[in-house]
């Protein structure tokens, strides 16, 4: 499959677009046609061996939002952003996961499940006696924060507004949701609409260390 890649310019312009959009206008509903095409940003992600450690909550009852509001601070984003989503981790991921994961790529791909021994054995090898000391729900918590990337640009080039937020009581969402009884932990949230006219950060130049404090050559 070709594609042709987005143009530089237009990149860079999408991306000194978007900010973390304080106020979002409720009236404003990401049309259907877009909000597939985010959603599916989640679902196509990359991770670690590709293991997809997560699901994602589409939050899409409204008095789930109001309570949800008032476990992160009360911030309108909350409620007034035409989307909510939940990142969250599967908790203790373990080498009984990779099963389930070498199933789906054989049936995917069509092959035998005999064809992907090897790589079983290696994440089942990483996951019970891992290279380093490892904390395995940070690890996962890791791996959203690459999907969370992929969502926020792909909003960006998609025109859609966004505001990542970790201001919230996890223990008081993931009991609201019902995820412990699911096997998952919330990290972090994600609002997806589009901004209100009068939200006083539209104009605000983006603020970030030069080029060359940041990125470093090594030759």
């Amino acid at each position: 499959m070709t594609t042709s890649p987005l143009d530089a310019q237009q990149v860079l312009q999408q991306l000194n677009w978007r900010y973390a959009t304080k106020k979002f206008d409720p009236a404003k509903k990401i049309p259907d046609a877009t909000w597939q095409a985010l959603e599916q940003s989640l679902v196509l992600a990359p991770s670690s061996f590709g293991l997809q450690p997560w699901k994602f909550f589409v939050i899409r009852n409204p008095e789930i939002r109001q309570q949800l509001q008032k476990m992160a601070w009360g911030q309108s984003q909350i409620v007034d952003a035409s989307h909510l989503v939940c990142l969250a981790i599967k908790k203790g991921v373990n080498s009984d996961d990779v099963a389930p994961y070498i199933d789906r790529i054989a049936d995917v791909r069509q092959t035998a499940k005999e064809n992907l021994q090897g790589l079983g054995n290696v994440i089942q090898g990483f996951l019970k006696k891992p290279p380093f000391p490892l904390d395995v729900d940070a690890w996962a918590a890791r791996q959203v924060y690459i999907a969370l990337g992929f969502f926020l640009y792909s909003a960006a080039m998609l025109g859609v507004d966004t505001c990542p937020m970790e201001g919230f009581v996890p223990a008081q969402v993931d009991e609201l949701l019902g995820l412990p009884e699911q096997g998952y932990g919330s990290v972090v949230l994600c609002t997806a609409g589009y901004r209100a006219e009068d939200d006083k950060y539209i104009d605000m130049a983006k603020v970030r260390f030069e080029t060359e404090k940041v990125v470093q050559y090594v030759d």
